[in-house]
């Protein structure tokens, strides 16, 4: 017997089919070689995809504050209240996440301009109330 045989077969010696082992051979890595890069172009892509859908989120339902609700709301009150037409903030659920909420007079095209979509990575959810009044002492 001259080479190495494992399966008892004289013909695994001959040259050809040493040949067609060296090139199956050479195929396998080379498969091998362009599945890892493919993953890795699958990888790359997903991470940017997350990466840019994180910025871009246009309802800022991704980003991520280190302040709490409460401490934006007590930032942040002050200047909301101080548009014409607003008479409350809150905190509230948007869709089961945390959110702001603006109480206005009358929802109008200005203050849907001048009150932002996102503070701080919250939510603004703008709901019309009318005018609030306190209720009189006697009615508490």
């Amino acid at each position: 017997m001259s080479g190495y045989n494992p399966e008892g077969c004289p013909a695994m010696d001959k040259p050809e089919i040493l040949r067609l082992r060296h090139h199956l051979c050479c195929f396998g890595k080379l498969l091998n070689s362009v599945m890892l890069s493919i993953g890795i172009i699958i990888l790359g892509s997903g991470i940017v995809s997350c990466v840019n859908k994180t910025a871009n989120d246009p309802e800022g339902e991704k980003q991520v504050t280190a302040k709490t609700i409460e401490e934006v709301l007590k930032e942040h009150t002050e200047e909301l209240m101080s548009l014409p037409g607003v008479v409350g903030t809150a905190q509230g659920l948007c869709d089961d996440k945390p959110c702001i909420k603006v109480y206005v007079i009358k929802k109008t095209s200005e203050l849907d301009q001048e009150i932002p979509d996102i503070i701080e990575g919250y939510r603004i959810m703008i709901e019309e109330t009318g005018e609030i009044q306190a209720l009189p002492e006697n009615q508490h």
